[in-house]
Order: C-alpha cells, then structure tokens, then sequence
C-alpha cells in the first residue's frame, strides 16, 4: 500500500516538471520565432515580352501571418553619380502579390539591377537581388496580331495595335510570283495593293521598335484571293461613264443657256415702253418730206430699238 501511494506521488511529480518544461520550450520557441528574421525572396526573375516588364519572384511563406513586398531598382546614373542609390517603386510597395510591373521604370536602355524585401509585422527580411542586370532591349518581341482581306480589288491588312513605340514590317506578294514587296506602316490598316482579278495574295508581318532597334520574326502567311472575273466590273465602269458624260452633255447646254440668260437680264434688263410711245404698225414714219415740185414724196424708214425710243421720251419730257 505505502508503496503504491509512493509511486503515484512519483508519477504525479514527474508529470508537473514535464508540462513545466514543454511549457518553457514552448515560450521560448515562441519568443525566437517573433524575433527571427524573415527569409529573403528567392527566385528572383524577369519576364519581358513586347516592351512590358514584370519582376517575379517566390512567396515567403508564414503561417497565420501575410507577407508583404516592396521593390526597388538602380539604373545606370543611380550606380555613377548618385552614390549607388536604390528608388523605390511607389506600385509595388508593401503589396502582397508576387510580382511587379517595373515597364514605367524601365524608362532607358541601360543595365538595370532590382531587389525585393518582404515585410511580416515588426519582421523585415534582408534584400533579395536579380542574379545579374535587366537591359530592355532583350526584350521578346512577337509577330503582330494580322487578318489579310480581299475588299473587292484591294488587298488590305489589319494589325494588333501594340502601341506606339511600334511599328510594323509588311511582306505582300501574288502567289506564284517571286517577286515581293515590303512596306513601313505604324498604322493597324494598311492598303497594300490592287489586286489582279482571280488572282491570289499573301501577306505575312513583322513587329519593330526603333527604340531598341530590333525586330520580330514574321508571322505566318495569310493568302486571300482577289473577284474571280473582272469583265462584268469594267462593263459596270463602261456603263456608268457613259451615263456621267450623256448626263454632262445634256446638262452642259442647259446650264450656258441659264447663266447666259441670268447675265443678260442682271447687266442689260429689258426696258418697258410707256402706252404712248407703243406703236401698233411695225414699220415707223419718222420723216416725210414733201418737195414743192408735186414730186412724190421719198419715205425714210428707220427701225429704233425700244430703248432709244424711251431714251428719247425722256429727253423730251425733261
């Protein structure tokens, strides 16, 4: 009996001093874990493709906390003449995501070094840097976006707009044919050529950027076919020249007949006779001379236009 009560006396002891000890373990885990520095980000990398850039990089993993980054970059003067100092990237601070779009900040074709930190609470990691420098010109430029169309006889080309610091090779030519023909265009339609009737085009473009002076490869032809017959189109043409010029020709006389007409009556306008000076008989006696010797009488007939006439009422009335 005594020696029962002793061994659950023992047991009990020891049992205290066991929760006693993982207790302590516990708060002291507890207590190196709030002061631990977080791990850096790894795995820092950058993805470019046409001109737009993204720093990328593994997430910091704590449980039942959220991590937060922040980016920072140096370009070329930071690292020369500004005491190798760091800028932040204002979008990208304190953000919980794991990756950046730096293509603002990438503003010149220079090396460019980038680091991340990560931030949980009080805790703050140490800088994780790109393994190396970023130059925007090995930037992966792919072909543009194309749709060749036939509309009617013309061969037109639509383009993806990639925005303005783009612009766009053009390959066209007949199928068939070896001769082909290439055009610069920063424009998304292009007109690239009449086409012959029945005929087969194909187009094919490349990207470019002049400010890193660098080029796309092409993209896959696309081949249209021009109307199959171009009889009916130029009958169509005959047709409706014909029509314009026997419209011209009628037209034509008309319109000298109106505006000859219009001057005449705004520069010479017709004068209206008074009652009294209207003569009924065509022919008008001006001067009937009568000789002594019973000689028949000669008769002088003038015609005087209207207008004299009225000009020569009104002197005498004056």
């Amino acid at each position: 009996m005594q020696s029962t009560v002793l061994h659950s006396s023992f047991t009990f002891f020891f049992l205290v001093r066991s929760y006693r000890f993982l207790f302590f373990v516990s708060f002291l885990v507890g207590l190196l874990g709030e002061d631990a520095p977080l791990p850096a980000p790894q795995n820092i990398s950058i993805l470019s493709t046409n001109m737009k850039h993204f720093l990328m990089w593994s997430p910091v993993t704590v449980q039942g906390e959220t991590v937060r980054y922040s980016v920072e970059f140096q370009g070329e003067y930071e690292r020369e003449y500004a005491n190798e100092s760091w800028i932040p990237i204002c979008e990208c601070s304190l953000i919980t995501v794991t990756v950046c779009n730096i293509t603002e900040d990438i503003s010149a074709t220079v090396a460019y070094n980038l680091r991340v930190r990560a931030d949980s609470g009080a805790r703050r990691s140490e800088w994780g840097t790109l393994k190396g420098f970023f130059i925007r010109n090995t930037t992966f430029l792919t072909p543009p976006l194309m749709k060749a169309i036939a509309d009617g006889y013309h061969l037109l080309v639509e383009l993806e707009d990639m925005g303005p610091a783009f612009q766009f090779f053009v390959l066209y030519w007949e199928k068939g044919q070896e001769s082909k023909k290439m055009v610069k265009e920063i424009s998304s339609t292009v007109h690239l050529a009449t086409m012959e009737a029945a005929a087969e085009y194909c187009v094919k473009a490349q990207t470019y950027v002049e400010t890193i002076n660098r080029s796309s490869s092409f993209s896959q032809p696309q081949c249209v076919r021009a109307q199959g017959n171009s009889q009916p189109f130029c009958i169509f043409h005959v047709l409706m020249s014909f029509a314009g010029f026997a419209v011209a020709t009628l037209t034509l006389p008309f319109l000298v007949w109106k505006t000859r007409k219009t001057f005449q009556d705004s520069c010479c306008p017709t004068a209206v006779l008074p009652d009294t000076l209207k003569v009924p008989e065509s022919p008008t006696q001006l001067i009937w001379c009568e000789r002594e010797e019973a000689e028949q009488c000669d008769l002088m007939v003038r015609v005087i236009p209207s207008e004299e006439v009225l000009c020569l009422w009104i002197q005498e009335t004056l």
